[in-house]
């Protein structure tokens, strides 16, 4: 991946935002189009490994040990369960599985099962990602020789409305974070969430801290807010799906060699909505019934909608890779029972 050759300013950024809708989307598309084939949309998978209990005070997760959401704490998955669930991902027609751990920051004992994990998941032919927090410098070169590919550390909003969301992390220390894991080898995976009562300034300084980075993040994933009852910001309004739609547009112009992804909050679109998305230069989503805690569209209606779109995954033609899952399937119901797999057709 190269560069940006543009520097951004807040300025140049606010401009986009206020364009009229149509002429920014065909803009982002036009860009879109001289990076990455327009039909191909890249699939990942979210695994949560270490669910809940977290010590931070985002106002937005109901992972965090601070608010009432329901969600019970988990320990950290053992690695045939997590190697269980990459298998089903691949099958599924992930290219990326990613894993993600509610931690301040991974401790130094927690790095060999983290290393194994890394060395399972690539040996089937997977791309691995993971977010566990905070890294040090030391822990990003250990998670790098490990084989990961993708390390993500998101940014959430704009240096000024931060503090509004969280306290116990500075935005300093997720940037370095950043620099941790570009210096070991890795990609970086960083974006932010759309929906926490922020301005379109806010957004626009967002896209720009991410544009400006010594190199663009790898993948930008783009989150709507999925207010859980618990956290402070159970009730949030509702974001027009305009102002979204502009994020994304945005941020495809504004890093061009950058994946934008749908992340959370997709449960909450409509078909309408995505399809824009994508024309706005969206060209990943994450793919599954959940986002760590919280719900994903299901698999079947994920290809439906890409198939009704005429857009293919990047392992190939959906409709033919739902052909094959199917006969997977009726393979499989000849196979003999494992310890993962029970035939409960028989």
């Amino acid at each position: 991946m190269t560069t940006s050759p543009v520097r951004w300013t807040q300025g140049s950024a606010l401009k986009l935002f206020n364009e009229p809708l149509l002429e920014l989307l065909f803009r982002a598309q036009t860009v879109h189009r001289e990076h990455f084939n327009p039909k191909r949309i890249q699939l990942s998978t979210l695994l949560s490994i270490k669910t809940g209990n977290c010590p931070e005070d985002c106002k937005y997760c109901p992972q965090s040990a601070r608010y009432h959401t329901g969600v019970a704490g988990e320990p950290l998955m053992d690695i045939e369960t997590v190697l269980a669930e990459a298998r089903r991902a691949k099958e599924a027609g992930a290219s990326r599985f990613c894993m993600g751990a509610a931690w301040k920051n991974p401790k130094d004992r927690d790095l060999p099962h983290l290393e194994r994990i890394i060395t399972g998941v690539k040996a089937l032919g997977l791309e691995s990602c993971m977010t566990l927090g905070m890294l040090s410098a030391h822990q990003a070169q250990r998670l790098a020789q490990a084989g990961l590919d993708y390390y993500n550390h998101n940014l959430d909003t704009s240096r000024d409305f931060y503090p509004h969301i969280i306290t116990t992390r500075s935005y300093q220390e997720r940037l370095d974070t950043l620099e941790h894991v570009r210096e070991a080898g890795m990609k970086v995976c960083s974006g932010g969430i759309v929906g926490l009562g922020e301005s379109v300034s806010d957004r626009a300084a967002l896209l720009v801290e991410l544009a400006n980075l010594p190199e663009p993040p790898h993948s930008v994933p783009i989150n709507m807010l999925v207010s859980v009852a618990g956290t402070p910001l159970e009730n949030g309004p509702d974001i027009d799906p305009f102002d979204f739609i502009r994020t994304v547009a945005a941020a495809r112009i504004m890093m061009p060699t950058s994946y934008v992804r749908l992340s959370a909050g997709r449960e909450q679109m409509s078909e309408q909505t995505q399809a824009m998305c994508f024309m706005a230069g969206a060209n990943s989503i994450f793919y599954g019934c959940r986002l760590l805690t919280t719900p994903n569209p299901e698999k079947n209606r994920d290809l439906a909608l890409l198939e009704k779109l005429g857009l293919e995954t990047e392992r190939g033609d959906v409709k033919r890779e739902e052909d094959e899952r199917l006969h997977r399937l009726a393979a499989r119901q000849k196979e003999a029972d494992t310890e993962l797999y029970y035939n409960a057709a028989r």
